[in-house]
């Protein structure tokens, strides 16, 4: 019978959980992308028509090469599963040779490339454990999530920052395709973006909310930091993030022209299996307005990634 009483908030110890080692994946890290070696032959981007969306992609190309040439940022938000289908060597290639600035996830990118380091595999079949409620329920993973939590409250960083530290500090077995683990090596910038309740981390009783909360609030002052750099000739990819990301974009950009007292030059892009509301207004239209260009390109990740990862390599030398 349905209890008209407030309903208390439950007992997230009470839940069952169970080992990382018995859970089926559907990614592992031997099916993993990998950066192009040779790039010579036949030069792909310049037999393509210079119609519709194959003008606009060299356009952006073009956009990209031309910000790194005067030491603007390109910074580049990703949804979660562009780590969970291997792009992870393809993005960090594209960092090591100083393309890519920055990088800004929301919680889930974290959790899979925090089991892909150290566990090599990730991604889980949602619909089967959604019915014995196991969906989300690896005691290990939340274990990790906890431990990178508490390096960002120990040391006072944000969460992107810490969770690449705890990657490299404990030296995870295949921390050299972690995209944390290389932008903390680096030295560059990545952030984190949680929403309190969206991922599987918050189900288990290690999830510190607050200490959470306050190390994610660091990384969106630090993404406001880097949008007054983007802001000024600079350039944004949105990688499959339809809702969480061009939301805390729109934010932090306000925020960086507020402070500045007026709005710059940018120019965006947004790359998405199908065109969503939220990044096509809040990422490629809004932030532009006027002032900018936007572009929308509508593809899989695993092939256009690649694809924006070898154009990239050629214009920007």
């Amino acid at each position: 019978m349905f209890s008209k009483s407030k309903p208390s908030p439950i007992d997230l110890n009470q839940v069952k959980r169970y080992p990382y080692a018995e859970r089926p994946n559907k990614t592992a890290v031997d099916a993993f992308g990998r950066p192009m070696e040779n790039l010579d032959g036949v030069d792909f981007f310049e037999s393509l028509p210079n119609f519709l969306k194959a003008a606009d992609f060299k356009e952006y190309l073009k956009a990209v090469a031309l910000a790194r040439q005067n030491d603007k940022p390109f910074h580049m938000l990703f949804g979660a599963h562009s780590i969970k289908v291997g792009l992870g060597p393809i993005i960090i290639d594209l960092m090591q040779r100083n393309i890519v600035t920055g990088l800004s996830f929301h919680c889930a990118g974290v959790i899979h490339d925090l089991e892909l380091a150290f566990f090599g595999g990730t991604s889980e079949d949602v619909q089967a454990g959604l019915m014995d409620g196991s969906f989300g329920m690896v005691k290990e993973t939340a274990e990790l999530f906890a431990g990178a939590t508490n390096v960002a409250a120990s040391r006072g960083i944000g969460l992107g920052e810490a969770v690449g530290l705890f990657i490299n500090e404990r030296k995870a077995r295949y921390r050299n395709l972690s995209v944390f683990g290389a932008s903390q090596a680096m030295g560059l910038p990545v952030t984190v973006h949680v929403g309190i309740g969206t991922d599987i981390v918050a189900q288990h009783p290690e999830f510190d909310a607050a200490a959470v909360a306050a190390a994610s609030h660091l990384d969106f002052r630090t993404m406001c930091s880097i949008c007054r750099e983007i802001d000024d000739g600079g350039v944004v990819a949105n990688i499959g993030s339809a809702v969480i990301l061009p939301e805390v974009f729109l934010k932090a950009l306000t925020v960086a022209r507020n402070i500045a007292g007026k709005a710059g030059h940018l120019t965006t892009a947004n790359f998405d299996m199908i065109t969503h509301y939220r990044p096509i207004e809040n990422v490629v239209n809004r932030p532009t307005y006027k002032i900018g260009r936007g572009f929308n390109f509508v593809g899989h990740h695993e092939i256009m990634v690649p694809l924006l990862a070898w154009g990239l390599r050629r214009v920007c030398k």
